[in-house]
């Protein structure tokens, strides 16, 4: 199959207003005829389904949670971006459309960051409209910072709570809905299958979380809103029920998957302090626009940092990236906290860890305009370590956070299975091969308020689509694998938990197919990862039953789809022999040791496609042209 991008001709300035008006529509007594599922509740997925119900249709939306306000989404601490400009220090479209091309290492699609850039004012005015309490100057403005990434102040933000406030904003408007009866919502619900009609995406298979019971769910198309795979490296930032099953079932139908070697290391993470940890806690790359990153210049340096004089620190970021200082890249400040920790000048008991100080912007803002600014970040982080922020400077370390890849989409949002929109962090995106900070919320509302109502309606629109029942052959014989996968599972009598191999896997990830990678790892890594899930299969011991609320069922069916994507995504960083981005190939590096491109060979996107289990999957890839920002080396200097 070959890939069809379908971006649309003309200026890139014009596109997606030419598009939109290109596009068949759907008149609203028409809507009311079609059914949509939208799985997840996040940022993109309750957007999407307010979005869609707003306009007409019907739609079931399921949530893996309780309550959609659960979603993920919540954790996202730091802003929005936009390019209001209201600071007036040379913000514009443009500016953010050429800041996130670069920022992504030249490994996206023009056409849609373009569009995102477009569309990122709305959001904002949409999000005021909902009652979102962003930050205000004193004169009543809505207040910005800076990110990572920009060298002008575009993030919109609710103190260190951004994500809660606009899942907020997505919710009220999501239940909304609920009440007028056109969105059914379904929590507690994992899907586990789509299910193909005539080769079009036509609905999904899912478990009841409470009973076990498995559910089918039919409609005109499906969307899927389901977020990122980071917990494959088992330590994240993602909250634990994150997962990839749904976007890998999809993979398994036919749906390709791209640029899966594409993960974000985020910087600003709280260390790890021991194996008792689940998971990692964030600690927002706002605070990178007061605090200070550095280490002591001499190992051994074991005196407390209050004690260690301004002579004896190396503030290594603003030494070696004056124009950027603290707020260049995430993939860059990684890489530059875990060299200075590899060179021994790392801190804390393990050395895994560099110092963000405050003192300098308490001395200069006073502690009350630090505390207004960052108070609960600064809480969070005391309640964790023990620590005082105000009086000790934080330490942190690299964790995995965000993922580029994912499911391919065309500039329509639809995967190569017709009828199937993939939104938000679930599809590869518009980041390329790095995030820029405060543009994951930027994209989940685009494509959930913005893209996905014009764009689905066009292919309803343009596509036959005779009604199914969800009693149909083709639902009962994706109901009968679902089971079947799951009696496997509960059939293996073996000694070790889901967990224990979890974290097996992720200590392979890390270390080979982590922050630096090179082809010895990354062989030795899928040959390991092979070996690891034959164990799975053999030793795996899962208690209780299906038709019960069972965590290790649905932690063991996550997890054996983590053993296929992990070595997919040791496949993809093997393939692409350069160094891009978050994907740090350590043979590809330039003298300063920066990521070094192969633009001739790799300006591509990489989409694989699923041929069988344990048969090598085949590779399509989509030619990246840059028409309007010029290739060229990363620089932050």
């Amino acid at each position: 199959m070959k890939l069809n991008a379908r971006v649309p001709g003309g200026p890139i300035q014009h596109k997606w207003e030419q598009h939109r008006f290109n596009m068949k529509l759907i008149n609203p007594a028409n809507k009311r005829r079609h059914h949509l599922v939208v799985v997840g509740t996040g940022l993109a997925g309750a957007a999407a389904a307010a979005s869609l119900a707003e306009l007409g249709y019907n739609v079931t939306n399921l949530c893996i949670l309780d309550s959609p306000r659960r979603a993920h989404s919540i954790a996202a601490q730091g802003g929005i971006n936009a390019t209001k400009n209201y600071p007036n220090d040379g913000d514009s479209v443009w500016r953010l459309f050429y800041d996130t091309v670069k920022g992504g290492d030249y490994r996206s699609r023009e056409a849609n960051v373009y569009r995102l850039a477009e569309l990122s004012s709305t959001i904002i005015d949409q999000c005021v409209a909902q009652g979102v309490p962003f930050a205000r100057e004193y004169g009543g403005t809505l207040a910005n910072r800076s990110f990572g990434g920009a060298q002008v102040s575009r993030t919109f933000y609710a103190r260190g709570q951004t994500g809660q406030q606009l899942l907020l904003g997505a919710y009220g408007a999501l239940m909304r809905q609920v009440d007028t009866g056109k969105v059914r919502l379904y929590p507690r619900r994992e899907m586990l299958d789509l299910v193909l009609v005539d080769g079009k995406a036509r609905g999904i298979v899912a478990r009841n979380l409470l009973t076990g019971e498995i559910e089918r769910y039919a409609g005109d198309a499906v969307i899927l809103c389901t977020g990122g795979y980071g917990n494959v490296y088992y330590l994240s930032t993602n909250a634990v029920n994150c997962n990839v099953t749904a976007a890998w079932r999809c993979y398994r139908r036919g749906a390709y998957f791209a640029n899966p070697c594409f993960t974000q290391i985020h910087p600003t993470c709280i260390p790890v302090a021991g194996e008792h940890q689940s998971k990692l806690t964030l600690m927002s790359e706002s605070l990178r626009n007061d605090g200070r990153v550095w280490v002591p210049k001499e190992k051994g340096d074991s005196r407390p940092a209050p004690q260690i004089p301004e002579e004896d620190r190396d503030y290594f970021l603003e030494r070696k990236y004056p124009a950027f200082g603290n707020l260049v890249p995430r993939d860059i400040a990684s890489r530059s906290a875990k060299q200075v920790c590899d060179e021994g000048l790392g801190v804390g008991e393990t050395g895994l860890s560099v110092y963000l100080d405050f003192a300098d912007a308490i001395q200069r803002l006073g502690e009350e305009a630090i505390r207004d600014k960052y108070g609960n970040l600064f809480d969070m982080y005391e309640r964790i370590t023990g620590e005082n922020p105000y009086q000790l400077p934080m330490r942190i370390y690299p964790a995995v956070h965000y993922t580029m890849g994912g499911l391919w989409v065309d500039y329509n949002l639809m995967s190569t299975i017709p009828g199937l929109h993939v939104l938000g962090e679930a599809n590869f995106s518009d980041h390329g091969a790095n995030r820029l900070g405060a543009s994951a919320l930027m994209q989940g509302l685009a494509d959930g308020y913005f893209v996905i109502p014009y764009t689905i309606g066009d292919y309803l629109a343009r596509t036959d689509l005779p009604e199914v029942s969800a009693d149909s052959p083709e639902f009962e014989a994706i109901s009968q694998e679902a089971r079947q996968r799951l009696e496997r599972l509960l059939s293996l009598k073996g000694s070790r938990t889901p967990r224990q191999f979890h974290r097996q896997l992720g200590h392979i990830m890390w270390e080979d197919v982590g922050m630096a990678r090179n082809e010895k790892g990354l062989r030795h890594a899928m040959e390991a990862i092979r070996e690891l899930r034959a164990q799975f299969w053999q030793d795996l011991k899962v208690p209780g039953s299906n038709d019960m609320l069972n965590k290790n069922l649905e932690m063991a069916g996550r997890i054996a789809d983590y053993m296929e994507l992990g070595e997919l995504i040791a496949r993809d960083a093997l393939l692409r022999d350069e160094s891009c981005g978050g994907h740090f190939r350590e043979e590809h590096q330039t003298q300063e040791g920066e990521a070094l491109r192969n633009d001739e060979d790799f300006a591509f996107a990489a989409a694989w496609e699923f041929t069988g289990v344990d048969q090598e999957p085949a590779i399509h890839k989509e030619h990246l042209d840059f028409e309007y920002v010029k290739l060229s080396q990363r620089s932050y200097e």
